[in-house]
Formats: structure tokens, sequence, C-alpha cells
């Protein structure tokens, strides 16, 4: 491969990086200092590293793709399918809950995969807001504004509920008759791996709750790097793009110096720069102008829906379709996919104003 060739993949993968890099450097020098990263910002680039680590193993130990290839059989696939998105992206974060599903979903001979696989997109970012280990904004907003997990679920959980319910019923009106004459690849044998980083995931969630010190993360790391190394890959672009966002957030904040303290406003913008930027960005940047954190809790993760660009979630179910679907216009796949997405989108922004009246 050509040095121009590998230079412009990794333009292409890495653009998100590269654009918070840019803007780091360009704020930075018209400001003439450094931003400074504070302990809570510090705090929740070693969580998610922490999560990222346990994930990988489970992932690598084939676990929670054997328990996925158990459920997927028999009646009410589809529905069965979307569940298991939305319940596990609670705990595994919405993008790994997708490389675990969607390939299931694409060995299956189904008549719509391309709804269904959208019914998951959907579903992976309604139950990944949940919970605070479901995806990275809610993780920082739980940790900046110092919540509780009883007012963090219950603030958020009317809008995960109304998509339960919503992507259920679509789920069983949907016609995807399954072929039995297609034989199903053979289940993956699960290293014994699996078991220790499924017990190692509750103490992290015990840490993120703040009743087990965060020191005894390190316990976490020690133990994976004796039974896996290979669990230790894990996606250190994602995390240092995190922290070029941290560091560019401040800057604009010192460069605006300004609050935005009416709820709406919170909830349209983050919701809308979702929809350009994508919803962790956009929960990182309001974050540092606002103390309404359930306004921006829900913006960023009604932001999730919509466009391609508005979660990480939706990305990769575009990119697992696309590539495992070879017959199906990636256009048409992407229209109907964003189509579907604002209704959800919009159905989202009506459920905030119809609680907030």
């Amino acid at each position: 491969m050509s040095t121009r060739r590998i230079l412009v993949d990794f333009l292409l993968r890495e653009w998100l990086l590269l654009s918070v890099a840019v803007g780091l450097v360009t704020t930075s020098l018209y400001l003439g200092q450094m931003p400074s990263l504070n302990r809570d910002d510090l705090e929740i680039i070693y969580v998610l590293a922490i999560l990222f680590v346990i994930v990988k193993g489970l992932e690598q130990s084939h676990l929670l793709l054997r328990i996925s290839q158990r459920v997927a059989r028999g009646r009410f696939l589809c529905l069965k399918l979307v569940c298991m998105t939305f319940f596990l992206s609670m705990v595994i974060t919405n993008d790994v809950a997708l490389l675990v599903i969607v390939p299931i979903t694409l060995a299956h001979d189904l008549r719509r995969r391309d709804l269904v696989v959208i019914l998951e997109a959907m579903a992976a970012n309604a139950g990944s807001a949940l919970t605070p280990i479901g995806n990275p904004q809610n993780l920082f907003i739980y940790w900046h504004y110092d919540l509780g997990i009883r007012t963090f679920v219950t603030t958020i959980a009317p809008f995960s509920l109304l998509f339960l319910l919503l992507l259920g019923l679509a789920s069983l009106a949907l016609d995807v008759r399954d072929s039995p004459a297609r034989r199903q690849p053979p289940p993956c044998p699960v290293k014994p791996t699996g078991f220790a980083y499924l017990l190692l995931l509750p103490a992290l969630i015990l840490m993120i709750l703040r009743l087990l010190p965060l020191q005894g993360g390190i316990i976490i790391l020690v133990v994976a790097l004796l039974l896996d190394r290979g669990c230790l890959r894990i996606d250190y672009v994602l995390l240092l793009t995190l922290v070029c966002f941290f560091g560019l957030a401040e800057n604009i904040k010192a460069m605006i110096a300004a609050s935005i303290p009416h709820a709406g406003h919170i909830f349209i913008l983050s919701s809308l720069a979702s929809q350009m930027i994508s919803n962790v960005p956009a929960a990182l940047l309001f974050g540092r102008f606002t103390d309404n954190w359930q306004a921006l809790l829900w913006g960023t993760n009604a932001g999730g829906f919509g466009s391609l660009v508005g979660s990480l979630a939706n990305l990769i179910s575009y990119r697992l379709y696309i590539t495992g679907n070879t017959t199906d216009n990636p256009v048409a796949f992407a229209a109907r996919f964003t189509v579907l997405g604002y209704l959800a989108f919009f159905t989202a922004m009506g459920l905030y104003f119809a609680i907030s009246a």
C-alpha cells in the first residue's frame, strides 16, 4: 500500500481527532496558553479506559457472543435482537452492543435486515441512555455534576422506557421471517477469561457509583494484564480525542466567558450540535457552560438519533451493515436510516418538552 493511500486512510479514519487537535492548537495560540485538565477530567478518562479494558476482555472471550447466539433463536427474533441490544448497551456501552448483535443479525436470512439493524441502532442509543456507563457522554455528565444513581436514572428513564416500548412494538410489527434453511455459524468457544471480566465489571460499576475507591481500578488493570494482554488494545485514539475535547471546551469557555441558563436552550443546542459533531463532543462542550445537567443529558441522548453522525453507535451499525450486506445500496440504506432516525429525534424532543412543560 502506498504512503499516499495510508495517509488518506488515516485522515478518513481519524478525522475527528485531527479536527479537534487543530481546534485545540488554534484556540490555545489565540489565548496564548494551553488549557489545563482538572481532576474530574482525568478521572473520567481513567474510568473510561478501565471500562474499555473490561469490555474488550468480554468481547474477545466470546462470552457475550455466545449468550447472544443462544437468545437469538426461535420466534420473535426481531424483538429479541432489539431488546438484547437495548439491555446490553446499558452495561457494555452502545457501540460494543452493536458490534455483538449486528453480526448475529446479518447471519440470519431475514427479509428486512436493514430495518432490523436500524431498530438495533436506535435501541443501542435508547438503552445506553439509562445508565452512567452506557455511553461516554453519560459518564461525563454523571461524574462532572457529581450525581446520584437514582437521580440520574429517574431523570432519563422516560426517554429510555418510551423508546423501549416503541421499538418493541415496531419489532413485533416487522415481518422478518427468518429462513430455517440457512445454517448458522457454529457457536464460538468461550475463553475462561470471560468470566473473570464478568466479575470485574460490577467492581468498576461500584467505583463509578463511588461505593469503592477509584484506586481499585489499578487492581483491575493488573488482573487484566496478567490474564490477557490483548484486552489492553483498546481505543486509545478515542481517549486522546476526549482529552483534546476537554481542552478545546475549556478554551472555548475562556473565549466566550458566558453561560446558557435556559434549560430549553441547552437541550436544543446540545441535541442539534450532536447532529453535526456527535453527542459525546456536544456533552463535553456544553457541560462547560451550564449547571443544567438534566437538559444536557436529554439533549445529548436525544441527539444520538437523527443523522449518522449523531452518535458513534449510528456509524458502527451503518458500517457493519454495509460491509456485511453488499447487495443493498449504501445511499438508500443511509436515507432510510436518516428518515427513521429523525422520526425518533423529533419524538424525543416532543417528549422532553411535554415533560418539562
